[in-house]
């Protein structure tokens, strides 16, 4: 280790040394002591019992030793709570020669967090020997020098500290010299002339300086020195001052004048010319830094003068004349180095989390940070603090170590990542400052649930859909991620459906896709309704519902159905008409019912054979054939018709029905025929039954639907109707009336012979679709307008 080094550590270590005078405890503080150069695991001491601390719970809580800036010597057993040497220590290193060295380290705990400073004194061997700098050394004394006469030698150096350190010199016998010892903060030794010298006799002496310092065993170190006896030069030069004292200002500029001295010598001649030089006995660095003229004696700077190496300097200055022997004298010059504010702080963080949890409390702490100023005074005090605006903070622990610690809720779904920024600066002029970065990742807690966009979802599907048909996807967001983003979908149970729901529906637990199991059928189920629930995978999992309805859409799928007394296509139904019979007289009435719904079951009859015919038509609407004109001479006596009964679906479904209608003579004949219908009529059936109520149940609509319509004219404008939409009830030329509103439409239709009249109501579909009016023209064709439903597409 160099000279400079060594030096540079004491300046270090005294930094620590002030530091720790300001040192406040936070929670605790312990104080240990070992020796170097012990054996890596040799026990310290037990920090868990010391502390109070549970051995159990220690590797739970996360106990751990954090050194800081210097290398981990310690570290902690987890199982035990034994603090334990983890690598070699070397005290001279650490320390250099200050006189105690510490090394100071914190203990972390979680769960509450707790800080304590551990202070570990390594406490000195003697594991270093005496050195001198240069194994000989030369002196040149006049054989004139009178008895008594000091002469300067090379002070050994000792790595080790107290009583391990030099403790004293030794001389070999001899006649001549003894040795002067001085003892301050070190041993030093002066060569003393004991005997006048005889350059003639003994022109040589060489002697041995012996080191020892006072360990035990104590170790020792020499060196030869080696005494030139000259001949004669009467008078020695003498220094104005034997000890000068100045200072200097740190990086002063190369060549600054730091002190001139002066010397004088009373002989004359060549004897009294003197010559100035720097002492080069244990003054390498010196000779680095300074240099001395000859001639004037002039101390100037040649190298950069930094305070927090060399605080001072002690430099040996010798003058010498050029008498022959020459004779010389020496003087010492005490220079103090001026701090100037020329470090900025220098600063460590030492992470104790490698990512912080979203939900982390206020207070948690994050990591430790250190700040070192190796400047002096005002120029070494330093304030830190958080420059960017993060929801962090610095707690102080103790003089320059500080804390980060949580200080606002944190939310990684809105900020994933913060770069904490670190500032210190000192109170020198000009103020210097310095910055260190941190990234904190935030980890992510289950703390969202999965959210559907929408509360309630409508899902439409044609009733005869092909089974495993995808009828509806779900989709739920959660804003978590990994396993508490992860969404798996599932059914509630439900009890509101007239079928299991499992026997109708499933889903993909991971898709969300909802699969028919069944093929529909609107006639038996128009709608059902269901819930989906969206679970994460968190712990706990979070979860959140959306309720699906799903409405049937109708399908033209059931043809017509003709009502009795008539049958379908096969066979031969017959009525017979007078001879005599007007035009527009009754012949028959053909009714017919459909299963679907809305306009799939909206009826109309045509008479499809003969083609063109022109005695008999037929109400399009009411299904009531009647004659066009009176019977001729050439007409047949039998008329097969063909009726064709149609819906109004897509694509059209029908049935056909076939009459013979026979032209009866006498009147006798048709009297028997309409009596026949009148029995027929006068049988109560249970059609009769539900026909009836239908009549009196339109009647009843009508007649409500009329008394709205004057209320609402009475207490609206024509304009806020107009909005609303009024009905609309439209008589048609065969006697039928249509009834239509916004949201449902009834088509009533009434024949003009009493005797077989009859009334079909026409309900709108289902679901609810735009305002629609169904009207029969004079030519007997339907005209519509139909708009599904545009909220949601229409799965098939």
């Amino acid at each position: 280790m160099s000279l400079r080094n060594r030096r540079s550590s004491i300046v270090t270590y005294i930094l620590f040394v002030l530091l720790d005078c300001y040192w406040k405890s936070v929670f605790g503080q312990l104080s240990y002591s070992v020796s170097e150069e012990v054996n890596p695991g040799t026990s310290v001491g037990n920090i868990a019992k010391d502390l109070n601390l549970n051995v159990q719970d220690l590797e739970s809580r996360m106990f751990q030793v954090v050194a800081g800036s210097k290398g981990k010597y310690f570290e902690v057993n987890l199982k035990t709570g034994v603090l334990y040497v983890n690598e070699r220590i070397d005290r001279e290193e650490l320390c250099a020669k200050a006189p105690k060295c510490t090394v100071n380290v914190e203990a972390v705990i979680n769960d509450p967090l707790k800080l304590y400073r551990l202070e570990i004194n390594i406490l000195d061997v003697n594991d270093n020997y005496p050195s001198f700098s240069a194994k000989s050394q030369s002196i040149d004394i006049a054989e004139s020098t009178l008895p008594g006469t000091t002469f300067l030698v090379l002070s050994a150096f000792d790595a080790d500290v107290g009583k391990n350190c030099i403790n004293t010199y030794k001389l070999n016998p001899n006649e001549h010299f003894s040795l002067a010892m001085h003892k301050g903060e070190r041993v030093s030794a002066e060569l003393v002339l004991q005997k006048s010298l005889d350059r003639e006799k003994q022109p040589v002496i060489k002697l041995t300086l012996t080191a020892v310092d006072g360990g035990t065993p104590p170790k020792s170190g020499t060196s030869e020195i080696i005494v030139h006896v000259l001949d004669n030069n009467d008078n020695t030069p003498v220094f104005t001052q034997s000890l000068y004292k100045t200072s200097i200002t740190e990086n002063a500029p190369l060549g600054t004048t730091v002190l001139t001295l002066t010397a004088a010598d009373a002989d004359e001649g060549p004897n009294k010319e003197i010559s100035y030089s720097l002492s080069t006995k244990d003054q390498d660095h010196v000779l680095e830094l300074f240099k001395i003229d000859q001639e004037t004696g002039a101390l100037t700077v040649i190298g950069k003068i930094d305070y927090e190496e060399h605080p001072a300097f002690e430099i040996r200055v010798q003058a010498s004349d050029k008498g022959t022997p020459p004779m010389a004298a020496q003087c010492k010059v005490l220079v103090e180095v001026v701090d100037l504010n020329d470090n900025a702080p220098v600063i460590t963080v030492t992470s104790l989390l490698n990512t912080l949890k979203e939900d982390a409390k206020v207070g948690t702490a994050i990591a430790l940070v250190s700040v070192l100023d190796r400047d002096g005074g005002e120029n070494g005090v330093v304030n830190c603090n958080v420059k960017n605006n993060v929801p962090f903070k610095l707690e102080t622990n103790y003089k320059n170590y500080y804390s980060l610690v949580v200080d606002g809720p944190l939310d990684r779904e809105s900020v994933s990542q913060y770069n904490v920024t670190i500032t210190a600066e000192d109170e020198g002029s000009p103020t210097l400052r310095s910055t260190s970065d941190i990234t904190i990742r935030v980890s992510d807690v289950n703390d969202n649930a999965p959210h559907f966009s929408e509360h309630m979802i409508n899902v439409y599907v044609k009733e005869n859909s092909p089974v495993g048909a995808i009828i509806k996807t779900v989709s739920a967001v959660d804003a978590d991620v990994d396993q508490n983003g992860h969404v798996a979908y599932s059914f509630l149970d439900s009890n509101s459906n007239s079928l299991p729901l499992s026997t109708m529906v499933n889903i993909n637990s991971e898709t969300g896709d909802i699969v028919s199991l069944q093929s529909f059928n609107y006639e038996e189920l128009k709608t059902f309704q269901f819930k989906v629930q969206a679970v994460d995978s968190g712990v706990p999992p979070l979860s959140s519902n959306v309720t699906v309805n799903v409405f049937i859409l109708d399908e033209n799928d059931n043809s017509p159905g003709i009502l009795a007394p008539y049958s379908e296509h096969g066979s031969v139904n017959s009525e017979n008409i007078p001879y005599s019979a007007e035009a527009g007289y009754f012949v028959a009435k053909i009714r017919a019912v459909d299963a679907d719904s809305g306009y799939n079951a909206l009826l109309s009859y045509h008479i499809s054979e003969p083609k063109g015919t022109n005695l008999f038509r037929i109400g399009t609407s009411t299904g009531e054939i009647r004659t066009k004109r009176r019977m001729s001479d050439n007409d047949l006596k039998t008329h097969p018709l063909v009726v064709l009964v149609s819906d109004n679906g897509e694509a059209s479904l029908s049935a056909t029905v076939s009459i013979d209608v026979v032209v009866a003579e006498s009147t006798g004949d048709t009297q028997t025929q309409f009596r026949h219908v009148t029995i027929k009529e006068e049988s109560f059936s249970d059609l009769n039954l539900y026909l009836l109520i239908a009549i009196v149940s339109v009647s009843v609509i009508f007649l409500l639907s009329l008394i709205s319509l004057i209320a609402v004219r009475c207490h609206r404008t024509d304009g806020s109707f107009n909005r609303y939409g009024a009905p609309m009830i439209t008589t048609h030329p065969d006697g039928s009336w249509s009834y239509s509103k916004a949201t449902q439409q009834y088509d009533v239709c009434f024949s003009s012979d009493t005797l077989k009249s009859d009334v079909v109501v026409f309900p709108a579909p289902f679901p609810p679709v735009d305002a629609e009016l169904i009207s029969i023209n004079e030519g007997d064709t339907f005209n519509r307008t139909q708009t599904l439903p545009n909220k949601e597409k229409v799965r098939t």
